[in-house]
């Protein structure tokens, strides 16, 4: 096994982490630090910012982003689908219809299941 041909692997490994570090290193250096009490307020969740991290918050918050993620992630596969409809033919048709037809169901599911409702 002759280990020359990892050697670009292993180069591309180096350069891309010590961009990286040193990325963040400069940004430490040079970067201005100039906290005010605006800078270490909440921020757009609600949550103080230097609090204790065991607090009680409500569960729905991440359910629905995690959701979001879900569907949003399933709704990209349409854009394709979209654009080689003519090269898949009727198979690949019919194989996405499937699909639609198990997203359709799964977001009738959380929705009957009052995933998506906040009270």
């Amino acid at each position: 096994m002759d280990l020359a041909n990892y050697f670009p692997i292993l180069l591309f490994l180096l350069v891309g982490i010590s961009f990286g570090v040193i990325s963040q290193i400069m940004g430490r250096v040079l970067g201005p630090s100039r906290p005010d009490p605006e800078k270490q307020a909440a921020y757009e969740c609600g949550f103080d910012a230097f609090d204790n991290a065991r607090i009680k918050f409500d569960v729905r918050y991440y359910l629905v982003a995690i959701l979001f993620i879900l569907f949003d992630l399933e709704a990209a596969f349409f854009f394709p689908w979209g654009v080689a409809l003519r090269d898949i033919g009727w198979p690949g048709f019919v194989v996405m219809m499937v699909f639609v037809a198990e997203f359709v169901v799964g977001f009738w599911y959380v929705w009957k299941k009052g995933a998506l409702n906040w009270e």
